[in-house]
């Protein structure tokens, strides 16, 4: 008897973060961008478009209570993922290892990368414009197709080389740090916000 079945999948975890203000954790975001000179420097020398907090700041739950509270969501969310994918912890936990800004203006990009020495990385969404663009996420196994053929443009979802995901307002998204994944153009006029972060074992 013929049998088809996938094997080696890659997990996906998206969900609402909680019970936290969007609009309060946005000028949050704004506030913090507007005082940090050294991360607007590092954003101006590396030629990133916006601004990120990544190069800068390591105390975002400090500087206002409501990172706090962003922080005890998602150690929750990163709970329950690493239950889904069966990590054997050994005892150990999967604890923060860095949380960032990131506020993408008109035409901003993030290239194609990869978060290495953490376990699992994520983003939760602080402000997406209507033509903000999703998130895209990369088929880990592409260096390695070779020859392959294309897929089909109507190819079901987990077999497409290339997945988007645009989340809500409010949703947080959860993968392993190795899978690839890019920020495409913001072809909106208004800012497209996140807050990013790793988690280690520890």
């Amino acid at each position: 008897m013929t049998q088809i079945k996938s094997l080696f999948v890659t997990r996906l975890y998206q969900a609402p973060l909680g019970d936290i203000d969007a609009s309060e954790l946005e000028v949050s975001c704004y506030s913090i961008a507007e005082d940090d000179e050294a991360g607007q420097a590092w954003c101006e020398e590396n030629g990133f478009p916006g601004y990120t907090s990544y190069a800068s700041l390591t105390d975002l739950g400090w500087r206002f209570p409501i990172f706090a509270d962003v922080i005890k969501a998602i150690d929750t969310h990163v709970a329950a993922f690493a239950v889904d994918l069966e990590f054997d912890l050994d005892g150990r936990e999967l604890k923060l290892e860095d949380i960032w800004i990131n506020i993408l203006p008109e035409g901003g990009i993030h290239t194609s990368h990869i978060h290495p020495h953490s376990v699992i990385s994520g983003t939760t969404y602080v402000a997406m414009p209507a033509d903000a663009s999703a998130l895209k996420l990369e088929d880990p196994r592409l260096p390695m197709m070779m020859a392959a053929p294309g897929r089909r443009k109507d190819a079901r979802e987990e077999l497409r080389t290339f997945s988007y995901v645009a989340p809500e307002v409010g949703d947080v998204l959860l993968w392993e740090s190795w899978l690839r994944h890019e920020v495409p153009m913001n072809m909106s006029e208004d800012d497209r916000i996140s807050v990013s972060f790793n988690y280690n074992w520890a």
